[in-house]
């Protein structure tokens, strides 16, 4: 007990800092995702704080930072009024969140371990573009689309590249001015000597635009004669105390029980947000600079305790996201007190001086979340995957443009599928192991087979066997090999037989374990004893040849 609390004490000025700009980035997130889910704007911020507060508690990912996730909009958008209500919808929160956390007993989330990591790079790269190309309208003043929309396709019937078009119409110079500004501290915040300064390790950049912006917005009439109106700032639910916070919490309707919509509605959030968030921990992971690895199973039960009591006090389904997790780690976060931490800060200011919140500028946050999206997307990242081979890199790219022109998952599918398709051309491509170098004519061919020989390989040996030259002597060597599949050792024994046409000579070595038979006994079986007698000609044939080899 005394080492973690020396832990946490020692890690608390790196993790007290990155909570405080997490807390910024998503307070503006969990109101706009639970708008853009057409929930009530509360049902977000609850989501944020039990997703600081009581699924990191529960999870035992060091950098992860859970909450509402745009990924899940589009689900509670139609779902809500498919069930009839939100109180309704919040009975299927609760019960994903049981599902979930069966998932995590029964140890689903070894599923985690399964992407290939050029999709999860992909993801973290897209994912870095689409902040970047979704935040420039709110750094320009535009803020129609709600913040935390990432899908291509907006609900407004707008996309990406069209806000962009949009936004030139209703540009508002105080918004420009301040986003510009705050990137300029961002850039500069970064420098080596601004790192050499104390006061840089125990105030974050992001802190330091946020305070900017709030005193911008304030000032910026009597400065430059400009002014801000509400739209353009942050616009949290006021709230007057404790009881009044109580009094906006909305509660589950449990007599819902035994609807059918209910549960199937609970099985897809489950399922999704399992997914997400295996994805999510797993791009969190490689982007620690510990290069720590998070338990998978714990994560899904950690997550389906938080949607369990996110949809017992009416909230939104939560997962882990890459966007607050990215920012914590990009700001210095080290465990997961930083993520415990912003729930704190989102509670206790909601409760507090949400008229202080209510201040900031969304174009100052635009701009720290530009810097997320870059840090994500940066050039190096695309020549490291470019280094890589084409098996690397194209599924990277194709992730990223998927999720850039659809969503998240569907870009993310779109990878997997073309990286499943590059391992399945590479087993295709090599099954057996023949250096040409090598081989020297009138010796012996000699083909090692893999370690694993699937049915995906059959096509690839029978061509390769079928191209052996007459005349020659073959050795399949398959004593590395501990699985090959049934139909891989009929076309071997298959080739014995027809090799006796072509005059080859084959040895088979390290197959027996595995049903293979020599060509007698597999023509013998084939033929039948009734009908050897009647093939004499070909059974001499066959004799005859055996002999020889």
């Amino acid at each position: 007990m005394e080492n973690k609390k020396a832990g946490f004490l020692a890690n608390l000025k790196y993790d007290l800092p990155a909570s405080i700009v997490v807390f910024l980035v998503a307070v503006p997130l969990c109101l706009g995702i639970a708008l853009a889910s057409g929930a009530p704007l509360f049902s977000g911020i609850i989501a944020g704080i039990v997703g600081g507060i009581v699924v990191s508690l529960f999870s035992g990912s060091p950098l992860g930072v859970s909450g509402p996730a745009a990924g899940l909009a589009a689900i509670v958008l139609t779902s809500i009024p498919a069930l009839g209500g939100f109180q309704i919808f919040l009975l299927a929160v609760f019960i994903a969140g049981i599902i979930q956390f069966i998932l995590g007993v029964f140890k689903a989330g070894i599923i985690g371990y399964y992407f290939p990591s050029s999709v999860i790079k992909g993801m973290l790269a897209g994912i870095g573009v689409i902040i970047f190309l979704k935040q420039i309208p709110h750094a320009f003043g535009y803020d129609k689309d709600p913040e935390g929309e990432v899908a291509f396709v907006q609900p407004d019937g707008q996309n990406t590249f069209s806000e962009l078009v949009n936004m030139i119409d209703y540009i508002t110079p105080g918004a420009v001015i301040i986003s510009f500004i705050s990137l300029g501290i961002l850039i500069l915040w970064e420098r080596p000597f601004i790192k050499k300064f104390a006061v840089s390790q125990y105030i974050q950049g992001p802190l330091v635009v946020v305070i900017f912006g709030i005193l911008m917005s304030l000032f910026m009439t009597d400065l430059f004669g400009l002014v801000l109106a509400p739209e353009h700032l942050v616009s949290l639910p006021v709230t007057d105390g404790l009881a009044s916070f109580v009094g906006l919490l909305t509660f589950p309707d449990f007599s819902q029980w035994n609807n059918p919509a209910v549960y199937m509605t609970a099985v897809t959030l489950a399922v999704v947000a399992s997914l997400e968030t295996l994805l999510c921990l797993e791009a969190t992971d490689k982007l620690d600079p510990q290069k720590r690895v998070s338990p998978t199973n714990r994560e899904l039960r950690a997550q389906g305790v938080g949607n369990m009591i996110s949809g017992l006090i009416g909230g939104l389904p939560v997962t882990q996201v890459i966007v607050r997790s990215s920012a914590n780690i990009q700001s210095g976060g080290r465990t997961k007190a930083s993520a415990f931490l912003h729930g704190v800060l989102i509670l206790i200011c909601v409760m507090a001086i949400p008229n202080i919140l209510n201040m900031i500028p969304l174009a100052s946050l635009a701009a720290i979340l530009i810097m997320v999206g870059y840090k994500l997307a940066k050039p190096s990242v695309v020549k490291q995957m470019y280094a890589k081979g084409r098996g690397e890199f194209i599924p990277f790219m194709v992730t990223i443009v998927g999720i850039v022109f659809t969503d998240l998952l569907t870009g993310i599918a779109l990878g997997m599928a073309l990286s499943v398709f590059f391992i399945l051309y590479q087993n295709f491509l090599h099954p057996f192991f023949f250096n040409a170098k090598d081989y020297v004519p009138g010796k012996p061919i000699e083909l090692k087979l893999a370690e694993n020989v699937s049915f995906l390989n059959k096509g690839s040996i029978l061509m390769s066997l079928n191209k052996l030259p007459n005349d020659s002597q073959v050795i399949i060597d398959g004593t590395m090999t501990k699985r090959i599949h049934p139909d891989v050792v009929e076309i071997i024994e298959d080739f014995e037989m027809n090799a006796l046409t072509r005059n080859i000579k084959v040895e088979v070595i390290g197959l027996d374990e595995f049903d293979h038979h020599s060509p007698v006994d597999v023509f013998r079986k084939v033929m039948g004893n009734g009908e050897a007698k009647e093939n004499k000609t070909l059974n001499k044939l066959f004799t005859s040849n055996i002999s020889k080899s």
